[in-house]
């Protein structure tokens, strides 16, 4: 018997393919479905509380912004898109002042916006659109699924790492999930999932959900343009011209078309203007120091008579 549980266990890991649910397909069940269903070991108030405590951790290595319009502004974005969602537990999200583009997601309703994604996208929606992806994985609690899958695996491994095979093969990649990163660095099966219901919330929440595709777009020609310019987290996701064409499919397939959408405001340029003011040099003596920048010293001519 216990042959065949750990058999049965150590086939899911091999295979972690997600089982099909109309429920995540239908947005007008957006707020009454539960998308988080799945193997977790961690009850709501456990994920609250390792998500305080590894949001603090995290705080003490990273810089966050310091300017309460911008704080104030991505929050106030966020939470129109946590009230069209499926997210049953309050959201916190912080913008972390740092050019790479990125986006971090822990248990508990954390979420930390790098400087670089929202410098790198080019309307509100296409923001919203990132936020959106990352609210998704907060709803349907990727971060604690994640550790319990690398549970699951720790604890399959010593009886099944001598199986041959692909069902042995699985068993030794899933184990090899690794500490706290597990919970960052989300299957691609889960990552798939954030597009899926993120779109949704896009478009719930009166945005244009083609925004999420140009979005994507924009992660590949920045990544192909500046290599390192996008987070090694990204590396989990599935590859953008996937994404791009699942994401239109679920548009065309799942969401009706409606005579007008929040594309981007006013707002949102004034905040890229002051990140983009932000991130040039510090002034000297009330001028702007350009060294980077040649100067050019003109040639006197002197004319002897």
């Amino acid at each position: 018997m216990k042959m065949n549980a750990s058999f049965l266990l150590a086939l899911w890991l091999a295979v972690p393919v997600l089982v099909a649910d109309d429920q995540k397909k239908d947005p007008e069940a957006i707020g009454e479905r539960h998308v988080d269903k799945g193997v977790n070991f961690y009850s709501l108030e456990k994920e609250l509380a390792l998500g305080k405590a590894v949001a603090a951790d995290l705080e003490k290595n990273i810089r966050l912004i310091d300017n309460s319009a911008l704080t104030e502004y991505i929050n106030r974005i966020g939470q129109n898109l946590v009230r069209n969602s499926d997210a049953k537990i309050p959201v916190v999200f912080k913008v972390i002042d740092d050019p790479i583009v990125n986006a971090v997601t822990l248990p508990g309703g954390h979420i930390y916006v790098h400087t670089g994604l929202i410098m790198l996208a080019d309307s509100e929606a296409e923001l919203a659109g990132a936020l959106a992806h990352e609210i998704a994985h907060t709803a349907a609690r990727h971060g604690t699924r994640q550790a319990t899958r690398q549970q699951l695996a720790d604890m399959a491994t010593i009886p099944l790492i001598f199986m041959g095979g692909w069902i042995g093969y699985g068993v030794r990649q899933a184990a090899n999930i690794g500490g706290p990163m597990g919970m960052l660095v989300f299957d691609r099966s889960f990552e798939e999932e954030a597009d899926l219901l993120g779109v949704q919330y896009l478009y719930k929440a009166g945005y244009d959900p083609a925004a999420m595709v140009t979005m994507f777009e924009r992660m590949n020609v920045q990544e192909r343009k500046k290599p390192g310019a996008l987070s090694r987290l990204f590396a989990s996701h599935p590859a953008t011209g996937d994404r791009v064409a699942k994401a239109q499919k679920n548009i065309e397939e799942l969401l009706s078309a409606k005579p007008e959408y929040v594309v981007t405001t006013s707002e949102f340029e004034d905040m890229k203007t002051i990140l983009a003011r932000a991130q040039m040099p510090t002034p000297k003596n009330g001028y702007y120091q350009e060294t980077a920048k040649p100067t050019l010293r003109r040639r006197m001519t002197l004319t002897l008579q």
